[in-house]
């Protein structure tokens, strides 16, 4: 068979938009096979979310439902049981999806389970197991070729459109899914309530750097985010720092954006922070240097201190918008 299974996340009953690039990846992926497109849910009773995205269909045949206790909470333990366990009775190709947090765990053991090269973090599928990655914090793109019977990809966002909707895709029910967590325990789930959007789906990004001094002083950030309807971001010097929480990190070890509009205030622009977001539509960079590296691919760049801008900027913004 030469057909691809992209696993998609689901939350609050619906699909997750971070997992849309992951089927436009998918989709390329089987057009070069000469296959068919299939999505793969999982969850405890994921009927319903599976019936929701069938009916948009985004390119694919068929919309698979694995539903196991075992898959909720997450675990990487269960997942890569379930994902192995869908391969294996669907006889694909190649298993993939977007490179979340979820699939960066589970999708590495379910392809050693299943002997399976994988490619992670690919920025463009070259041809039939030929995908593009990014090396070296972006400075050069490799070609990678895997060889196997079954091949395992993570798509990286910020490179692939969402996919969109089309042509309603049918519903089947995978028999016979085991999943066991094999004494992995979730004692609990933290979740950050926000109004905001989530920092890798918002369109608007604001990000604080190292030049922002404390926390308190994301304050004004705040403000010019909420005024947006975007998210807050910030570098790693930033969070390392402790100014605000490591969850909001872009970055090559942090979250990569590609928003529509992208502020970089205080922030210089080292090669691991433009990793994880040069590939936002526009860019505007406020930094009292106006050397530093963020004005090489910033769109506009405004060389003044943070302090004399920011409230500025924030008081126009409202009246605009007022």
């Amino acid at each position: 068979m030469s057909n691809v299974l992209v696993v998609v996340e689901i939350g609050d009953g619906k699909l997750r938009a971070h997992s849309l690039p992951g089927i436009t990846a998918g989709a390329q992926l089987a057009a070069a096979l000469g296959g068919e497109l299939h999505l793969l849910v999982l969850g405890a009773a994921p009927q319903a979310a599976a019936e929701g995205i069938a009916a948009a269909g985004y390119g694919a045949k068929t919309v698979h439902v694995g539903a196991h206790a075992e898959l909720e909470p997450f675990t990487a333990e269960a997942w890569a049981d379930a994902i192995v366990a869908a391969a294996r009775s669907l006889g694909v190709a190649a298993i993939g999806g977007t490179a979340t947090s979820t699939l960066r765990d589970a999708l590495p053991r379910a392809a050693a389970v299943l002997d399976a090269p994988l490619a992670p973090e690919v920025t463009a599928i070259k041809g039939p197991r030929v995908f593009g990655r990014e090396v070296s914090a972006g400075r050069a793109i490799a070609e990678i070729a895997l060889e196997g019977d079954v091949v395992c990809f993570t798509a990286r966002a910020s490179e692939f459109a969402p996919a969109q909707p089309g042509a309603a895709a049918t519903v089947a029910a995978l028999a016979g899914i085991s999943a066991a967590k094999r004494g992995a325990t979730v004692l609990s789930i933290e979740k950050t309530q926000s109004a905001r959007p989530a920092l890798t789906e918002a369109k608007v990004v604001v990000s604080g750097g190292r030049g922002m001094r404390e926390g308190a002083n994301f304050k004004v950030l705040e403000e010019l985010t909420d005024l947006l309807g975007g998210a807050l971001g910030a570098s790693r010097a930033a969070t390392d720092a402790g100014m605000v929480p490591a969850d909001l990190q872009v970055g090559q070890t942090g979250k990569v954006v590609a928003p529509n509009l992208y502020f970089a205030v205080a922030i210089s622009g080292a090669i691991q922070h433009l990793a994880g977001m040069k590939n936002s539509k526009v860019i505007v960079a406020i930094n009292k240097n106006g050397e530093e590296p963020i004005f090489q691919i910033a769109d506009y760049g405004l060389v003044a201190k943070w302090e004399d801008t920011l409230p500025r900027l924030v008081e126009l913004v409202r009246a605009r918008k007022g």
